[in-house]
């Protein structure tokens, strides 16, 4: 494996550690939010922030919304 490869793969296990850090701190909030819930509905409400999170409706970067692959783009 070339450096450049090892780089790169050392980036991808960094951002999956830090998906699974937010999901834990996201789970955790929830239970303090929420003392009296069971497991289940702290997953469900998990999964229901992950695919619906207030102000991040379309996502996490900057500007409009946009189709993609974009109208004459040509996707290789």
């Amino acid at each position: 494996m070339s450096t450049s490869d090892e780089t790169a793969a050392a980036k991808l296990r960094t951002a999956f550690d830090l998906f699974v850090a937010g999901e834990r701190m996201m789970r955790q909030n929830l239970k303090r939010r929420h003392p009296g819930a069971r497991d289940e509905e702290i997953e469900k409400r998990l999964r229901a922030w992950m695919s619906e999170r207030p102000g991040a409706e379309h996502g996490d970067g900057v500007g409009r919304p946009v189709e993609w692959p974009r109208k004459g783009s040509r996707v290789t």
